[in-house]
């Protein structure tokens, strides 16, 4: 059984930086800032395989997403579902052997500030945190995955990283890895449905080491011009495989609830606490946007009622426009199932699910700005089937990744 201090050792791990490089390579800074994120699916099954991949121009899975984001061109991408390594190769490896080579006609593109965080999954917690009596410290299974501290089948398994054109101001980055979620006031305590007494799935001393964050939550601030913007990026876990006390389906809600408290100025996020021992929210004023793999849809599907909707009905957040594409629309109605019995318009869709049964494709991949940040030309990059870059997402088995990349071009601000 893995004590605190291991815990801290293994998931403590610092972020990684690349080499210093020039912050734009075009030329003239543009009159927007492309704010992107993309669930890749560059996660493999076991630790060091995403470096291996990576090390040749060769896979096919790395090339394709590759292609995408050099067909959208974001300036800021987030990549979720990117295994971390401390060296940071996987990283690099990604920028000069895929994105910075030319992929399928597509331009190159240079991301000379890239940034990898280390990730809750697959951190063992030394505890039986899916209660099957069994405390799994061996990585490699999935008993292990359900005791870690965020869902992973090693260290590192299905964390993010950040790319982009523009400065990255990293000496100022804020990261809340090991914030608990005991201490969020108010939290959703997962509850033991077969006692009476309420939010008791964990006990007290799981309690004690278990981490809000499924991954992480980390506040990077983006020198866009003359203007700094934070990049508040998370991916929180999915709000299934779980049971009746729908530990996922509450912890996910609270990851999504953490940045709404976040960017609230005043008591709503003084209980904040970072990993450096900084406390509070985001600066009054302060410029973000918040983006990732949320997996929540304001509509559909498994997630708490209103989980996103902390967001989206945030009254210091931009939901206008909509990232749309005919992609979604088209596909919705062509695999049926699920999908016809949605809520939600489906050219927002960002997933594409199973739709038989369930869930169906959910819009769950989310950018959001503040408010007066000149939001336009907000885009799911979901080609329809007569379209050739169709191939790049395709239908399942995916060539690329079940989920769609999101992007939204603001004001650069110089």
């Amino acid at each position: 059984m893995l004590t605190r201090r291991l815990i801290a050792a293994v998931s403590l791990a610092p972020l990684v930086l690349s080499p210093a490089a020039p912050a734009l390579a075009d030329g003239a800074a543009p009159r927007t800032a492309r704010f992107a994120t993309l669930n890749a699916s560059l996660n493999r099954n076991a630790e060091g395989e995403l470096v291996a991949d990576l090390s040749t121009p060769d896979d096919v899975q790395a090339r394709t997403v590759a292609q995408i984001i050099q067909r959208a061109r974001p300036d800021v991408l987030l990549v979720n579902e990117f295994d971390y390594d401390a060296q940071g190769l996987a990283v690099e490896l990604f920028a000069t052997n895929y994105l910075e080579v030319g992929q399928g006609g597509a331009a190159p593109i240079a991301y000379p500030h890239r940034l990898a965080f280390p990730s809750n999954t697959g951190v063992a917690s030394g505890f039986d945190l899916n209660n099957d009596r069994v405390v799994a410290d061996e990585p490699g299974d999935r008993g292990y995955g359900d005791d870690a501290l965020g869902f992973g089948l090693f260290p590192g398994q299905f964390a993010f990283a950040v790319y982009s054109r523009y400065p990255l101001q990293t000496a100022a980055v804020r990261t809340f890895q090991t914030f608990l979620w005991r201490d969020m006031p108010g939290a959703l305590l997962p509850d033991e449905t077969s006692t009476a007494q309420p939010g008791d799935f964990y006990s007290p001393e799981e309690l004690d080491v278990f981490r809000l964050s499924s991954k992480n939550h980390v506040d990077v601030p983006v020198q866009v011009g003359r203007r700094t913007i934070h990049l508040l990026a998370s991916h929180p876990t999915p709000p299934t495989f779980d049971g009746p006390e729908d530990r996922n389906g509450r912890r996910n809600h609270d990851e999504i609830r953490f940045w709404a408290d976040y960017v609230t100025p005043g008591p709503r996020s003084r209980y904040i606490y970072d990993d450096a021992g900084g406390r509070g929210g985001l600066k009054p004023l302060a410029p973000f946007v918040i983006a990732g793999d949320l997996n929540a849809d304001p509509l559909d599907g498994d997630s708490v009622d209103g989980a996103v909707n902390q967001l989206l009905d945030h009254p210091l957040i931009d939901t206008t426009p909509v990232p749309s594409s005919p992609g979604g629309t088209e596909q919705a109605a062509l695999q049926g199932g699920a999908n016809l019995g949605h809520e939600g318009d489906p050219a927002f869709d960002t997933a594409d699910f199973n739709d038989n049964p369930a869930p169906g494709n959910l819009r769950v991949d989310h950018v959001l700005p503040r408010r007066a940040l000149g939001a336009r030309d907000a885009q799911v990059f979901w080609p329809t089937t007569d379209d050739p870059d169709f191939a790049l997402v395709g239908a399942f088995p995916f060539p690329s990744s079940d989920h769609r990349l999101v992007s939204i071009d603001l004001r650069a601000g110089h």
